[in-house]
This record gives structure tokens, C-alpha cells and sequence, in this order.
């Protein structure tokens, strides 16, 4: 597993890493039952793609906030998007986000 260090000398994950952690809990929200006919990857649309409703993509911010802590505000991320942003988001884009807030922490 390949990690970056930073000025904290904490570990932080690389964008490959974060990518693998959304997919996983992508997995675990959708459930086992309605598995995903797609493969995440960075260019994956929440919407389009994977068809994730409100109500999934609220469980999905709450088990990346248990996972990244406070190191990662996704409601005020989430709440800054306007309503066409939120439509084309991306999985690249919440991996960014995500990346951005714990490669700076």
C-alpha cells in the first residue's frame, strides 16, 4: 500500500486509495443485492452511473465522515454545490474533494 507523508508525518491516502475506499462503501449503501453492473472509476457519475438517490448519497457522506473524521466537512462541500453540480458529480470529483481536505489536514 502506497501512502504520501506530509508536513503532519501522517499517512495520507493517495487518490487510488481514496478511490478504492468510495468504491467499497458505494458497495455497502447500494447493498449486495442491487450490485453495481458498472465499475467505479474516477470519471463514475453518481447520478447517471450508479443512480445513487439523496437518501443513499447522505448514507455514503456518513460512512466517508466516519472513515476520514473531522479532517473532511462533506455537508459543507455538499451544501456549496448548486443543483447541477450535484447532478454531474463525479466520484473523481468527491475523491478530489476528499484528497484535497486530507492531504492539507
Amino acid at each position: 500500500m502506497s501512502v504520501t507523508q506530509h508536513h503532519t508525518d501522517e499517512m495520507v491516502p493517495t487518490p487510488g486509495e481514496i478511490l478504492t475506499t468510495v468504491t467499497a462503501l458505494l458497495d455497502q449503501v447500494i447493498g449486495e443485492e442491487y450490485e453495481l453492473d458498472v465499475d467505479i472509476t474516477m470519471e463514475t457519475s453518481f447520478a447517471d452511473d450508479v443512480e445513487l438517490e439523496s437518501i443513499e448519497f447522505v448514507k455514503l457522506s456518513e460512512l466517508l465522515q466516519q472513515r476520514y473524521g473531522d479532517r473532511v466537512d462533506f455537508v459543507g462541500w455538499f451544501s456549496g454545490l448548486d443543483v447541477e453540480q450535484i447532478i454531474s458529480l463525479t466520484v473523481g470529483e468527491l475523491v478530489a474533494f476528499i484528497y484535497g481536505e486530507v492531504g492539507s489536514a
